[in-house]
């Protein structure tokens, strides 16, 4: 009966975590200022060269595609694979970037990390059960 209740109650607060929202009280500018230093610090991890691919969407909805070929404190330069066009973007015009250069180490972690939190979950789930 322990066991049961133990489960749930654990079940209940892994559940709680995931679910949580952060909740910010600062204006729109200190929000914009805090993602651009997010998006200068992705693109700066990226790094430069045609495996640091890049989706990015700007704030006027224009879509770019293609390579990281320069990385500046103010701009970064997208070129296109296909065509060799170089796009200059400044950090405060996007809106979302997509890196594609995951190294096989990191696909490895992740798919560990969830293996293992597939595995306590049904070890969770069938200790509940068989009592």
């Amino acid at each position: 009966m322990l066991k049961k209740i133990v489960c749930f109650v654990l079940t209940g607060l892994l559940i709680n975590t995931i679910s949580v929202n952060a909740a910010y009280a600062d204006s729109k500018g200190e929000r914009q200022a805090r993602f651009t230093e997010r998006v200068r610090a992705g693109i700066a991890k990226l790094g430069t060269g045609t495996d640091a691919r890049v989706e990015v969407k700007l704030q006027d909805k224009t879509k770019l595609k293609g390579y990281l070929s320069a990385v500046t404190e103010e701009h970064f330069v997208v070129t296109d694979a296909k065509t060799g066009v170089a796009t200059q973007v400044l950090y405060p015009q996007v809106r979302q970037v997509k890196g594609h250069n995951l190294s096989t180490g990191a696909r490895i972690a992740i798919g560990v990390a969830l293996a293992a939190a597939f595995l306590i979950a049904v070890c969770l789930i069938a200790g509940a059960i068989g009592d």
